[in-house]
């Protein structure tokens, strides 16, 4: 799987990219505006970006220190290059970036953003508020620079930069993000949606939701017409009574921040979308669909 996403993100769905590739040509979207209300990390969106599959992407992420990533990266790509550059990847530097994440109204946006940026390289997991791999004393098996490959690091950030005609950064609620996209970029839109985890949230991201939250979000979704949108989540009970009525199919995506069993997620479908017959996460799971 070719990576894409300089930030490294728990639950992040780069996987399903193949998947959501082709819904969108089943639908005839292609060249439409691919809209994530909860970008994370959005491997999905820059791997339909640079193969040419989507006109534009639309990034939304209500936490500040992932809207200050995103713009950093698209819009002050070279000051971003540099810092990568020119920072020690060590302890000092990561208590530096911690102290910067933790106090963010006395920063810049590109101090925010990069902190943000290395916290989620040398964290376990890519989770902002976790541990940094190896321990503060580096005494485990893996050290802090493990996942700081800066050349290739910078390949990513540039590329981005490249396309930032064709990405929008936004920093909204989720369901006002949906409204407002249902509003302004009509129909030759998809959404996919990939809120916090219902039942994990508040273990892996700063802004989690309630059960309020989550219906509130249902609502906007529900009032998209015409078949544009997929909803992935954790597979549990409230999420199946909020979309009931609606098409669903269980899969799996292999994670390192947790250690579910198969069939731990659930994909949720507008009506009317037509797509593969069951979701894959590799090119090696498609050719045994087409084979059975």
């Amino acid at each position: 799987m070719s990576r894409y996403s300089p930030l490294r993100y728990p639950g992040g769905k780069g996987k399903l990219a193949p998947y959501l590739s082709e819904v969108i040509s089943l639908n005839a979207l292609e060249d439409c505006h691919y809209i994530e209300p909860f970008a994370g990390g959005a491997a999905v969106a820059l791997e339909l970006l640079f193969k040419e599959q989507v006109r534009h992407i639309h990034i939304n992420d209500v936490d500040p220190c992932i809207y200050a990533f995103w713009h950093s990266v698209v819009f002050e790509t070279d000051d971003f290059i540099e810092r990568i550059k020119n920072v020690d990847v060590t302890i000092e530097s990561w208590l530096a970036a911690r102290e910067i994440k933790r106090n963010p109204s006395v920063h810049s946006v590109l101090d925010l953003g990069f902190a943000t940026f290395f916290l989620s390289r040398t964290n376990r997991s890519g989770i902002l508020n976790g541990g940094v791999i190896g321990g503060l004393d580096q005494s485990g098996a893996w050290k802090i620079d493990c996942r700081f490959n800066k050349d290739d690091l910078i390949s990513r950030v540039r590329r981005i930069g490249f396309f930032r005609s064709r990405i929008s950064i936004y920093s909204q609620n989720g369901a006002d993000f949906v409204r407002a996209m249902d509003e302004d970029i009509g129909n030759h839109a998809f959404l996919y949606v990939d809120p916090p985890y219902y039942v994990k949230g508040a273990y892996l991201y700063e802004n989690h939701f309630d059960h309020s939250d989550h219906v509130s979000l249902s609502e906007e979704i529900l009032r998209i017409s015409g078949g544009r949108w997929i909803i992935s989540y954790d597979n549990v009970t409230p999420v199946s009574e909020i979309y009931s009525g609606f098409e669903k199919e269980i899969f799996s995506v292999d994670y390192t921040a947790r250690s579910y069993a198969t069939g731990s997620e659930i994909m949720i479908f507008a009506p009317g979308l037509i797509r593969p017959k069951a979701i894959y996460c590799s090119e090696k799971q498609r050719r045994m669909q087409l084979t059975a």
